[in-house]
């Protein structure tokens, strides 16, 4: 008998140990994965740009360094160019900068060479034949009007009302506003109000609706409506090919601030 209840005591105590040992099995099955490690913050360094219009010409404004949530190597790559008037933009570190502005809206240039501030302000200037960043702010409710129509036509249908009634002022010809895609624009929408580009080499475009003259290489950006009176962002940049990857994330940055802009 003392040999049975011994079986029995094994067999319980076997049991338990293996119903013990597959509640732990299952719920290692069932426990959520770890969760990523959120990006970490770095910075970049601010680039104050000097600029002129119509109030007259501007210095260059200081200002601190900015938080960017992107890898570190690439934040080493970049900074962050500002004028005292309209958004600022990434691009590639040990550019120069300048930018324009007026009642229509303003315009920061960012190039590996040095820009010529009566070139820029000429109505003659044809614009940049080689590397560029531009990022424009044109306003809805000035002159800025007649630009922000032109490409409303062409990508915004949702705003298509806009571009209609800006024609219908009869300033400008109607053939100045064709409605449509531009033939060779590789077109990615991010909601009604903004859309990421890509103008195709030697191609008239949204990048060439710009400071930036067609070439043998792509135009990359983006444009945003924002704000009450349908304001238009666009950024342009055509940089080197081994700089290409830096293009996400300065286009990252232009939807985050036209983002905040709005929000305001």
């Amino acid at each position: 008998m003392m040999a049975a209840m011994r079986a029995n005591l094994i067999a319980v105590t076997s049991l338990a140990l293996f119903a013990a040992a597959a509640g732990n099995a299952a719920f290692a099955q069932s426990a959520p994965a770890a969760k990523p490690a959120p990006s970490l913050a770095v910075t970049v360094p601010f680039v104050g740009c000097a600029s002129d219009g119509q109030a007259g010409p501007q210095a260059a404004p200081t200002g601190q360094s900015l938080a960017v949530a992107i890898p570190a190597a690439t934040a080493q790559r970049l900074a962050y160019y500002k004028a005292e008037y309209g958004p600022g933009i990434l691009a590639p570190r040990g550019w120069h900068c300048f930018a324009v502005y007026g009642s229509n809206g303003s315009s920061l240039f960012v190039s590996p060479d040095a820009i010529d501030s009566t070139t820029a302000m000429s109505m003659d200037w044809k614009g940049f034949a080689g590397n560029a960043v531009q990022i424009s702010d044109m306003s809805g409710g000035t002159s800025g009007r007649f630009e922000v129509a032109k490409v409303v036509a062409r990508v915004f249908p949702a705003y298509k009302t806009f571009a209609q009634n800006v024609i219908a002022e009869g300033i400008e010809p109607a053939s100045d506003f064709p409605f449509g895609p531009y033939p060779s624009d590789k077109l990615t929408y991010r909601g009604k109000s903004i859309v990421e580009f890509e103008t195709a080499a030697n191609a008239d475009g949204l990048g060439t609706n710009s400071r930036l003259q067609k070439n043998a290489s792509p135009i990359s950006g983006v444009a945003i409506i924002a704000g009450p009176d349908t304001d238009l962002v666009q950024l342009s940049a055509r940089v080197p090919a081994s700089d290409g990857d830096l293009i996400p994330a300065m286009v990252a940055q232009a939807e985050k601030e036209a983002a905040a802009d709005t929000a305001q």
